[in-house]
Protein backbone atom coordinates (compact mmCIF):
# COMPACT_ATOMS: atom_id res chain seq x y z
CA UNK A 1 0.00 0.00 0.00
CA UNK A 2 1.43 3.38 -1.02
CA UNK A 3 1.95 6.11 1.56
CA UNK A 4 -0.95 8.08 0.07
CA UNK A 5 -3.33 5.15 0.66
CA UNK A 6 -2.24 4.31 4.20
CA UNK A 7 -5.07 4.59 6.75
CA UNK A 8 -5.27 7.79 8.76
CA UNK A 9 -5.65 8.18 12.50
CA UNK A 10 -6.75 11.19 14.55
CA UNK A 11 -5.36 12.11 17.95
CA UNK A 12 -8.46 12.16 20.15
CA UNK A 13 -7.09 14.98 22.32
CA UNK A 14 -5.66 17.54 19.90
CA UNK A 15 -7.22 16.44 16.56
CA UNK A 16 -3.90 16.07 14.70
CA UNK A 17 -4.11 13.64 11.76
CA UNK A 18 -1.40 11.07 11.00
CA UNK A 19 -0.79 8.26 8.56
CA UNK A 20 -0.80 4.91 10.30
CA UNK A 21 2.24 2.72 9.67
CA UNK A 22 3.56 -0.58 10.94
CA UNK A 23 5.44 -0.55 14.24
CA UNK A 24 8.31 -2.77 15.28
CA UNK A 25 8.16 -4.81 18.53
CA UNK A 26 8.29 -2.55 21.55
CA UNK A 27 7.49 0.62 19.60
CA UNK A 28 4.74 3.09 20.47
CA UNK A 29 3.41 5.85 18.23
CA UNK A 30 2.89 9.15 20.04
CA UNK A 31 1.31 12.38 18.87
CA UNK A 32 4.03 14.90 18.06
CA UNK A 33 1.73 17.76 19.10
CA UNK A 34 0.29 16.75 22.49
CA UNK A 35 2.19 13.55 23.34
CA UNK A 36 -0.87 11.27 23.46
CA UNK A 37 -0.23 7.59 22.68
CA UNK A 38 -1.90 6.87 19.34
CA UNK A 39 -1.25 3.16 18.94
CA UNK A 40 1.08 0.45 20.20
CA UNK A 41 2.74 -2.57 18.67
CA UNK A 42 0.97 -5.82 19.49
CA UNK A 43 2.28 -9.25 18.64
CA UNK A 44 -1.03 -10.94 19.49
CA UNK A 45 -3.13 -12.38 16.69
CA UNK A 46 -6.92 -12.45 16.60
CA UNK A 47 -6.81 -16.10 17.70
CA UNK A 48 -4.67 -15.11 20.70
CA UNK A 49 -7.16 -12.40 21.66
CA UNK A 50 -10.02 -14.88 21.30
CA UNK A 51 -8.29 -17.35 23.63
CA UNK A 52 -7.76 -14.57 26.20
CA UNK A 53 -11.42 -13.55 26.02
CA UNK A 54 -12.66 -17.14 26.45
CA UNK A 55 -10.37 -17.63 29.45
CA UNK A 56 -11.52 -14.34 30.96
CA UNK A 57 -15.16 -15.41 30.64
CA UNK A 58 -14.43 -18.71 32.41
CA UNK A 59 -12.59 -16.90 35.21
CA UNK A 60 -15.50 -14.42 35.41
CA UNK A 61 -17.85 -17.33 36.05
CA UNK A 62 -15.61 -18.75 38.80
CA UNK A 63 -15.20 -15.32 40.42
CA UNK A 64 -18.95 -14.86 40.73
CA UNK A 65 -19.83 -18.46 41.60
CA UNK A 66 -17.58 -18.63 44.68
CA UNK A 67 -17.46 -16.37 47.76
CA UNK A 68 -14.81 -13.66 47.83
CA UNK A 69 -14.55 -13.84 51.62
CA UNK A 70 -16.10 -15.45 54.71
CA UNK A 71 -16.65 -14.10 58.23
CA UNK A 72 -17.06 -16.08 61.47
CA UNK A 73 -18.71 -14.69 64.61
CA UNK A 74 -19.50 -16.86 67.67
CA UNK A 75 -19.64 -20.04 65.64
CA UNK A 76 -21.72 -18.53 62.85
CA UNK A 77 -20.15 -18.27 59.40
CA UNK A 78 -21.25 -15.92 56.65
CA UNK A 79 -19.88 -16.16 53.11
CA UNK A 80 -20.39 -13.57 50.42
CA UNK A 81 -19.91 -13.29 46.68
CA UNK A 82 -20.47 -10.18 44.59
CA UNK A 83 -23.97 -11.37 43.68
CA UNK A 84 -24.72 -12.02 47.36
CA UNK A 85 -23.66 -8.47 48.22
CA UNK A 86 -25.87 -7.01 45.49
CA UNK A 87 -28.83 -9.18 46.52
CA UNK A 88 -28.56 -8.27 50.21
CA UNK A 89 -28.22 -4.58 49.41
CA UNK A 90 -31.37 -4.80 47.28
CA UNK A 91 -33.21 -6.69 50.04
CA UNK A 92 -32.31 -3.96 52.52
CA UNK A 93 -34.07 -1.44 50.29
CA UNK A 94 -31.01 0.35 48.89
CA UNK A 95 -31.99 -0.11 45.26
CA UNK A 96 -29.88 2.70 43.81
CA UNK A 97 -26.69 1.31 45.34
CA UNK A 98 -27.59 -2.25 44.31
CA UNK A 99 -28.26 -1.21 40.70
CA UNK A 100 -25.06 0.84 40.40
CA UNK A 101 -22.80 -1.87 41.81
CA UNK A 102 -24.62 -4.66 39.97
CA UNK A 103 -24.14 -2.91 36.64
CA UNK A 104 -20.53 -1.81 37.22
CA UNK A 105 -19.31 -5.05 38.80
CA UNK A 106 -21.32 -7.76 37.04
CA UNK A 107 -23.68 -6.90 34.18
CA UNK A 108 -21.47 -4.55 32.13
CA UNK A 109 -18.23 -6.60 32.46
CA UNK A 110 -20.17 -9.71 31.40
CA UNK A 111 -21.64 -7.81 28.47
CA UNK A 112 -18.18 -6.50 27.51
CA UNK A 113 -16.72 -10.01 27.42
CA UNK A 114 -19.75 -11.29 25.47
CA UNK A 115 -19.34 -8.56 22.83
CA UNK A 116 -15.62 -9.32 22.49
CA UNK A 117 -16.34 -13.02 21.96
CA UNK A 118 -19.10 -12.18 19.50
CA UNK A 119 -16.73 -10.23 17.25
CA UNK A 120 -13.41 -12.04 17.84
CA UNK A 121 -14.76 -15.46 16.83
CA UNK A 122 -15.74 -14.53 13.26
CA UNK A 123 -12.82 -12.10 12.80
CA UNK A 124 -10.32 -14.82 13.71
CA UNK A 125 -11.83 -16.88 10.85
CA UNK A 126 -11.69 -14.00 8.38
CA UNK A 127 -15.44 -13.24 8.47
CA UNK A 128 -17.33 -10.09 9.40
CA UNK A 129 -19.31 -10.62 12.61
CA UNK A 130 -23.08 -10.25 12.45
CA UNK A 131 -23.99 -6.78 13.67
CA UNK A 132 -20.33 -5.72 13.78
CA UNK A 133 -21.10 -2.01 13.54
CA UNK A 134 -23.60 -2.05 16.39
CA UNK A 135 -21.38 -4.29 18.52
CA UNK A 136 -18.49 -1.85 18.22
CA UNK A 137 -20.71 1.08 19.19
CA UNK A 138 -21.88 -0.90 22.22
CA UNK A 139 -18.32 -1.85 23.20
CA UNK A 140 -17.22 1.78 23.01
CA UNK A 141 -19.95 2.75 25.45
CA UNK A 142 -19.29 -0.13 27.87
CA UNK A 143 -15.54 0.12 28.45
CA UNK A 144 -15.41 3.09 30.87
CA UNK A 145 -18.11 1.64 33.14
CA UNK A 146 -16.70 -1.84 33.84
CA UNK A 147 -15.24 -1.66 37.36
CA UNK A 148 -13.97 -5.13 38.26
CA UNK A 149 -10.54 -3.81 39.45
CA UNK A 150 -12.32 -1.35 41.75
CA UNK A 151 -14.40 -4.18 43.21
CA UNK A 152 -11.25 -6.25 43.81
CA UNK A 153 -9.71 -3.43 45.83
CA UNK A 154 -13.03 -3.01 47.65
CA UNK A 155 -12.88 -6.65 48.80
CA UNK A 156 -9.41 -6.12 50.27
CA UNK A 157 -10.53 -2.98 52.12
CA UNK A 158 -13.64 -4.74 53.46
CA UNK A 159 -11.59 -7.69 54.73
CA UNK A 160 -9.21 -5.36 56.59
CA UNK A 161 -12.11 -3.41 58.13
CA UNK A 162 -13.79 -6.56 59.45
CA UNK A 163 -10.58 -8.25 60.60
CA UNK A 164 -10.69 -6.29 63.87
CA UNK A 165 -14.21 -7.53 64.71
CA UNK A 166 -14.13 -11.19 63.74
CA UNK A 167 -12.26 -13.92 61.90
CA UNK A 168 -12.28 -13.06 58.21
CA UNK A 169 -10.70 -15.18 55.51
CA UNK A 170 -10.46 -14.70 51.73
CA UNK A 171 -12.29 -17.06 49.40
CA UNK A 172 -11.76 -18.62 45.99
CA UNK A 173 -13.71 -15.78 44.40
CA UNK A 174 -11.14 -13.23 45.55
CA UNK A 175 -8.28 -15.04 43.80
CA UNK A 176 -10.46 -15.41 40.69
CA UNK A 177 -11.24 -11.68 40.69
CA UNK A 178 -7.52 -10.97 40.92
CA UNK A 179 -6.84 -13.11 37.85
CA UNK A 180 -9.87 -11.61 36.08
CA UNK A 181 -8.52 -8.11 36.69
CA UNK A 182 -5.29 -9.05 34.90
CA UNK A 183 -7.18 -10.47 31.92
CA UNK A 184 -9.52 -7.49 31.68
CA UNK A 185 -6.55 -5.10 31.85
CA UNK A 186 -4.97 -6.88 28.87
CA UNK A 187 -8.28 -7.04 26.99
CA UNK A 188 -8.76 -3.34 27.72
CA UNK A 189 -6.31 -2.67 24.88
CA UNK A 190 -8.91 -4.07 22.47
CA UNK A 191 -10.76 -0.82 21.93
CA UNK A 192 -13.20 -0.50 19.00
CA UNK A 193 -10.46 1.43 17.15
CA UNK A 194 -8.08 -1.53 17.48
CA UNK A 195 -10.73 -4.08 16.48
CA UNK A 196 -11.56 -2.09 13.35
CA UNK A 197 -7.86 -2.08 12.45
CA UNK A 198 -7.77 -5.86 12.86
CA UNK A 199 -10.85 -6.10 10.64
CA UNK A 200 -9.02 -4.04 8.00
CA UNK A 201 -5.93 -6.23 8.27
CA UNK A 202 -7.90 -9.42 7.52
CA UNK A 203 -9.77 -7.57 4.74
CA UNK A 204 -13.16 -7.97 6.38
CA UNK A 205 -13.85 -4.26 5.93
CA UNK A 206 -12.37 -1.94 3.27
CA UNK A 207 -9.78 0.69 4.08
CA UNK A 208 -11.21 4.16 3.62
CA UNK A 209 -8.74 7.02 3.11
CA UNK A 210 -10.49 10.39 2.74
CA UNK A 211 -9.32 12.95 0.25
CA UNK A 212 -8.14 16.25 1.73
CA UNK A 213 -8.70 19.63 0.16
CA UNK A 214 -9.45 23.29 0.83
CA UNK A 215 -13.20 22.66 1.07
CA UNK A 216 -13.09 19.89 3.71
CA UNK A 217 -11.82 19.28 7.22
CA UNK A 218 -10.74 15.89 8.56
CA UNK A 219 -12.07 14.43 11.78
CA UNK A 220 -12.18 10.99 13.40
CA UNK A 221 -15.19 8.94 14.48
CA UNK A 222 -15.17 8.58 18.27
CA UNK A 223 -16.47 5.00 17.97
CA UNK A 224 -14.39 3.33 15.24
CA UNK A 225 -11.65 5.93 14.75
CA UNK A 226 -12.31 6.28 11.02
CA UNK A 227 -10.93 9.59 9.75
CA UNK A 228 -13.31 11.20 7.27
CA UNK A 229 -13.80 14.44 5.40
CA UNK A 230 -16.54 16.87 6.43
CA UNK A 231 -17.53 20.06 4.60
CA UNK A 232 -15.43 22.98 5.87
CA UNK A 233 -18.33 25.43 5.76
CA UNK A 234 -20.66 23.14 7.75
CA UNK A 235 -21.72 24.03 11.27
CA UNK A 236 -18.96 22.66 13.59
CA UNK A 237 -21.65 21.18 15.85
CA UNK A 238 -23.70 19.65 13.04
CA UNK A 239 -23.78 15.86 13.18
CA UNK A 240 -22.97 13.52 10.30
CA UNK A 241 -22.80 9.75 10.03
CA UNK A 242 -19.57 7.79 9.96
CA UNK A 243 -18.78 6.34 6.53
CA UNK A 244 -17.72 3.08 8.18
CA UNK A 245 -19.77 2.34 11.34
CA UNK A 246 -22.70 4.75 10.75
CA UNK A 247 -22.30 6.33 14.19
CA UNK A 248 -23.02 10.03 14.58
CA UNK A 249 -19.91 12.10 13.92
CA UNK A 250 -19.39 15.67 15.04
CA UNK A 251 -16.43 17.75 13.98
CA UNK A 252 -16.45 18.85 17.63
CA UNK A 253 -18.71 17.85 20.53
CA UNK A 254 -21.80 20.10 20.54
CA UNK A 255 -22.33 22.50 23.48
CA UNK A 256 -19.52 20.76 25.35
CA UNK A 257 -18.86 23.62 27.79
CA UNK A 258 -22.51 23.96 28.83
CA UNK A 259 -22.97 20.19 29.13
CA UNK A 260 -19.80 19.75 31.19
CA UNK A 261 -20.69 22.65 33.52
CA UNK A 262 -24.18 21.25 34.06
CA UNK A 263 -22.89 17.77 34.94
CA UNK A 264 -20.12 19.21 37.09
CA UNK A 265 -22.45 21.45 39.10
CA UNK A 266 -24.81 18.52 39.63
CA UNK A 267 -21.85 16.49 40.92
CA UNK A 268 -20.90 19.29 43.34
CA UNK A 269 -24.48 19.30 44.69
CA UNK A 270 -24.39 15.55 45.36
CA UNK A 271 -20.83 15.74 46.71
CA UNK A 272 -22.08 17.51 49.85
CA UNK A 273 -24.52 14.79 51.06
CA UNK A 274 -22.03 12.14 49.91
CA UNK A 275 -19.59 13.40 52.55
CA UNK A 276 -22.02 14.59 55.22
CA UNK A 277 -24.50 11.71 55.28
CA UNK A 278 -23.43 8.25 56.47
CA UNK A 279 -22.36 5.78 53.80
CA UNK A 280 -22.78 2.88 56.20
CA UNK A 281 -25.04 2.04 59.14
CA UNK A 282 -24.02 -0.60 61.70
CA UNK A 283 -26.52 -2.28 64.03
CA UNK A 284 -25.26 -4.69 66.72
CA UNK A 285 -25.89 -5.78 70.29
CA UNK A 286 -23.70 -2.88 71.43
CA UNK A 287 -25.93 -0.33 69.72
CA UNK A 288 -26.32 1.43 66.41
CA UNK A 289 -23.78 3.66 64.69
CA UNK A 290 -23.40 5.53 61.41
CA UNK A 291 -20.16 6.07 59.50
CA UNK A 292 -19.26 8.72 56.96
CA UNK A 293 -16.45 8.39 54.42
CA UNK A 294 -13.97 10.36 56.53
CA UNK A 295 -15.11 8.48 59.61
CA UNK A 296 -14.21 5.20 57.93
CA UNK A 297 -10.75 6.53 57.05
CA UNK A 298 -10.16 7.59 60.67
CA UNK A 299 -11.38 4.22 61.92
CA UNK A 300 -8.95 2.34 59.66
CA UNK A 301 -6.11 4.62 60.80
CA UNK A 302 -6.90 4.00 64.48
CA UNK A 303 -6.96 0.24 63.82
CA UNK A 304 -3.35 0.53 62.63
CA UNK A 305 -4.19 -0.10 58.96
CA UNK A 306 -2.70 3.19 57.84
CA UNK A 307 -1.91 1.84 54.36
CA UNK A 308 -5.53 0.84 53.71
CA UNK A 309 -6.71 4.11 55.28
CA UNK A 310 -4.49 5.98 52.82
CA UNK A 311 -5.89 4.02 49.87
CA UNK A 312 -9.48 4.72 50.92
CA UNK A 313 -8.69 8.41 51.53
CA UNK A 314 -7.11 8.76 48.08
CA UNK A 315 -9.88 6.87 46.25
CA UNK A 316 -12.89 8.25 48.14
CA UNK A 317 -11.81 11.77 49.16
CA UNK A 318 -8.82 12.97 47.15
CA UNK A 319 -9.82 11.51 43.77
CA UNK A 320 -13.38 12.94 43.59
CA UNK A 321 -12.16 16.36 44.76
CA UNK A 322 -9.28 16.26 42.29
CA UNK A 323 -11.66 15.39 39.43
CA UNK A 324 -13.97 18.28 40.29
CA UNK A 325 -11.16 20.83 40.59
CA UNK A 326 -9.36 19.56 37.47
CA UNK A 327 -12.49 19.77 35.32
CA UNK A 328 -13.27 23.25 36.64
CA UNK A 329 -9.73 24.35 35.75
CA UNK A 330 -10.02 22.88 32.24
CA UNK A 331 -13.36 24.58 31.67
CA UNK A 332 -12.16 27.96 32.92
CA UNK A 333 -8.96 27.94 30.86
CA UNK A 334 -10.96 27.22 27.72
CA UNK A 335 -13.56 29.88 28.48
CA UNK A 336 -10.68 32.32 29.01
CA UNK A 337 -9.42 31.15 25.57
CA UNK A 338 -6.06 30.31 27.07
CA UNK A 339 -3.54 28.56 24.81
CA UNK A 340 -0.80 28.17 27.42
CA UNK A 341 0.29 24.88 28.99
CA UNK A 342 -1.79 22.80 26.58
CA UNK A 343 0.39 19.72 26.99
CA UNK A 344 0.12 19.76 30.83
CA UNK A 345 -3.62 20.36 30.49
CA UNK A 346 -3.84 17.34 28.20
CA UNK A 347 -2.02 15.22 30.80
CA UNK A 348 -4.44 16.56 33.44
CA UNK A 349 -7.45 15.57 31.35
CA UNK A 350 -6.00 12.10 30.75
CA UNK A 351 -5.53 11.71 34.51
CA UNK A 352 -9.18 12.65 35.11
CA UNK A 353 -10.26 10.01 32.58
CA UNK A 354 -8.04 7.36 34.18
CA UNK A 355 -9.03 7.89 37.82
CA UNK A 356 -12.73 8.35 37.09
CA UNK A 357 -14.04 4.95 38.17
CA UNK A 358 -11.83 4.46 41.24
CA UNK A 359 -14.02 6.70 43.38
CA UNK A 360 -16.60 3.88 43.41
CA UNK A 361 -14.36 2.05 45.89
CA UNK A 362 -16.29 2.97 49.05
CA UNK A 363 -19.61 1.95 47.51
CA UNK A 364 -18.28 -1.55 46.78
CA UNK A 365 -16.81 -1.73 50.29
CA UNK A 366 -20.20 -0.95 51.84
CA UNK A 367 -22.14 -3.66 49.98
CA UNK A 368 -19.47 -6.26 50.82
CA UNK A 369 -19.56 -5.34 54.50
CA UNK A 370 -23.35 -5.63 54.37
CA UNK A 371 -23.10 -9.14 52.90
CA UNK A 372 -20.38 -10.42 55.25
CA UNK A 373 -21.87 -8.99 58.46
CA UNK A 374 -25.41 -10.18 57.75
CA UNK A 375 -26.04 -11.90 61.11
CA UNK A 376 -29.69 -11.36 61.95
CA UNK A 377 -30.14 -10.27 65.58
CA UNK A 378 -26.40 -10.08 66.22
CA UNK A 379 -24.93 -7.69 63.68
CA UNK A 380 -26.15 -6.03 60.54
CA UNK A 381 -24.49 -3.52 58.23
CA UNK A 382 -26.40 -1.61 55.57
CA UNK A 383 -25.68 1.14 53.07
CA UNK A 384 -26.50 4.71 54.04
CA UNK A 385 -27.87 7.59 52.01
CA UNK A 386 -24.32 8.85 51.53
CA UNK A 387 -23.40 5.74 49.51
CA UNK A 388 -26.06 6.41 46.88
CA UNK A 389 -25.09 10.09 46.69
CA UNK A 390 -21.44 9.16 46.34
CA UNK A 391 -22.17 6.75 43.50
CA UNK A 392 -24.10 9.48 41.70
CA UNK A 393 -21.07 11.81 42.10
CA UNK A 394 -18.84 9.21 40.43
CA UNK A 395 -21.25 8.80 37.50
CA UNK A 396 -21.73 12.55 37.02
CA UNK A 397 -18.00 13.33 37.07
CA UNK A 398 -17.30 10.56 34.56
CA UNK A 399 -20.03 11.90 32.27
CA UNK A 400 -18.64 15.42 32.69
CA UNK A 401 -15.17 14.26 31.60
CA UNK A 402 -16.68 12.49 28.58
CA UNK A 403 -18.61 15.63 27.62
CA UNK A 404 -15.57 17.90 27.64
CA UNK A 405 -13.84 18.37 24.27
CA UNK A 406 -10.15 19.13 24.73
CA UNK A 407 -9.74 19.55 20.97
CA UNK A 408 -11.41 22.97 21.24
CA UNK A 409 -8.49 24.25 23.31
CA UNK A 410 -6.00 22.99 20.73
CA UNK A 411 -8.11 24.65 18.02
CA UNK A 412 -7.58 27.97 19.79
CA UNK A 413 -3.82 27.43 19.64
CA UNK A 414 -4.04 26.82 15.89
CA UNK A 415 -6.10 29.98 15.40
CA UNK A 416 -3.68 32.11 17.43
CA UNK A 417 -0.75 30.81 15.34
CA UNK A 418 -2.54 31.82 12.13
CA UNK A 419 -3.48 35.28 13.41
CA UNK A 420 0.07 36.02 14.57
CA UNK A 421 1.82 34.68 11.45
CA UNK A 422 2.84 36.94 8.52
CA UNK A 423 0.37 36.92 5.63
CA UNK A 424 2.71 34.97 3.33
CA UNK A 425 3.33 32.33 6.05
CA UNK A 426 -0.24 31.66 7.14
CA UNK A 427 -1.53 28.12 6.92
CA UNK A 428 -4.86 26.34 7.17
CA UNK A 429 -6.17 25.78 10.72
CA UNK A 430 -7.36 22.31 9.78
CA UNK A 431 -5.17 19.36 10.83
CA UNK A 432 -2.83 18.35 8.04
CA UNK A 433 -2.88 14.72 6.98
CA UNK A 434 0.34 12.89 6.34
CA UNK A 435 2.42 13.76 9.40
CA UNK A 436 4.59 10.87 10.51
CA UNK A 437 4.89 9.98 14.16
CA UNK A 438 8.34 10.22 15.57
Amino acid sequence: MTAERQPLIECEHCASIYRRHQLEPGETANCARCGTTLWRYSGLTLSNWLALAITALIVFGVANAYPVASMSVQGMVQQASLLDAISITWRQGHWVVAIMTGLAGFVLPLLQLSVLLWVLGPLSQGREPVGFHGAMRLLGGLRPWCMVPVFLLGVLVAVVKLAGMAAVSPGIGLAAFGILTIFLTILGRLSPHVLWRYAESVKVVPVHVPEGGPDVVLTGCHICGQVQALPRDADPEEHHHCVRCDAQVHYRKPDHVARTWALLLAAVVFYIPANVLPVMNVSSLLGDSAHTILGGVVELWEMGSWDIALIVFIASVAVPLTKLLALILLLLTEQWRSTTNLRPRTRLYQMVEFIGQWSMLDVFVVILLAALADFQGLMEISAGAGAAAFGVVVILTMLAAMSFDLRRSWDLEGQSEIESAPVHARRSPAPVAGKEVG
